[in-house]
């Protein structure tokens, strides 16, 4: 069964490894190419991630790095790998294909220029989530103290989305700046969170906020950091993981489930689902307890049903 996965931090890797990584099989890599296929992923986003300790004048640079990481170590050197620029990109891969989509997560490395948005646009991102963990130029993510909402400019980022049909990810905001996106967005997605109600953490969506997402035809997409799904420090397995989902559907989201791994951006894992080759041990878990149509919808078709339309 194939897998659409929103969220891994390879590029991340990649950059930090500075040419020493392979990303056909690096070992160091959970999102390798090698385990991709192995776990039927067809389709796996790549996030740009800007680490906290990177000088902001230097954000912007980090950011292209990364990409540049995207375009020659994941693309160049890969041709399966087939860069995903339109939502229809998504029925044209052929078998044998991996789809790569760039997100961003978090929007520090622009600064307050939403002209480097354009320019990371044109690159290829179409995914994108205002803030990690704390406070930028356009809000305050799930550990900021203040817990503010979005700020002028980071209203102005979501409607920019909006017109370019580009995913507004909620998922490191915090609650406030989460509802402001709900007020905004046309595209909303978490892309990597899971539910508040049965592991208490800020990064986790509290039953009203999944609600909210469900009603307004966004989705989101579980993650697989031990932290978000159990007690922190609490070993978890793959049952664990599929309660958030049963929970996401008992409020009405079966239809607006995906998969958000998370991998190469952990350093724990979800026992026998410790890289992407292990896919296949969540899909037999999951087609214990739910219909296959469903288990499809989870896996892909969900997200398919979901995704904005080309310009």
């Amino acid at each position: 069964m194939n897998i659409i996965d929103l969220h891994c931090d390879a590029l991340m890797k990649l950059r930090d490894a500075k040419g020493t990584l392979s990303f056909a099989n690096g070992a160091d890599l959970n999102t390798n190419k090698e385990r991709l296929r192995k776990g039927n992923v067809k389709v796996q986003c790549f996030a740009i991630f800007i680490e906290p300790d990177i000088p902001s004048d230097l954000q912007f640079q980090a950011a292209l790095e990364q990409i540049d990481y995207f375009y020659r170590e994941v693309l160049a050197k890969n041709p399966e790998m087939k860069q995903m620029t339109k939502w229809s990109d998504f029925d044209r891969l052929k078998d044998g294909q991996i789809g790569a989509m760039l997100t961003l997560e978090g929007v520090e490395a622009i600064g307050n220029d939403i002209t480097k948005l354009h320019i990371l646009y044109q690159l290829g991102v179409r995914s994108v989530g205002l803030t990690w963990n704390h406070a930028n130029l356009a809000a305050d993510g799930a550990l900021e103290p203040r817990a503010g909402g979005l700020t002028v400019f980071g209203k102005e980022i979501v409607r920019w989305n909006n017109e370019h049909c580009i995913l507004t990810d909620v998922s490191h905001l915090c609650e406030r700046s989460f509802w402001d996106v709900m007020e905004l967005a046309k595209y909303p997605i978490a892309s990597h969170s899971n539910s508040r109600k049965l592991c208490d953490h800020p990064r986790n969506l509290s039953d009203e906020q999944a609600r909210a997402i469900f009603r307004s035809g966004g989705m989101i997409h579980v993650v697989y950091y031990p932290d978000f799904i159990k007690a922190e420090g609490a070993p978890a397995t793959i049952d664990d993981l599929i309660a958030h989902i049963d929970h996401f559907c008992s409020l009405g989201g079966k239809k607006q489930i995906g998969l958000g791994s998370d991998f190469d951006g952990i350093s724990v894992f979800v026992q026998d689902l410790e890289d992407a080759s292990m896919h296949p041990n969540l899909i037999e878990k999951l087609l214990r307890y739910f219909k296959e149509e469903d288990v499809r919808g989870f896996a892909y078709q969900n997200f398919l049903d979901h995704r904005p339309q080309d310009m």
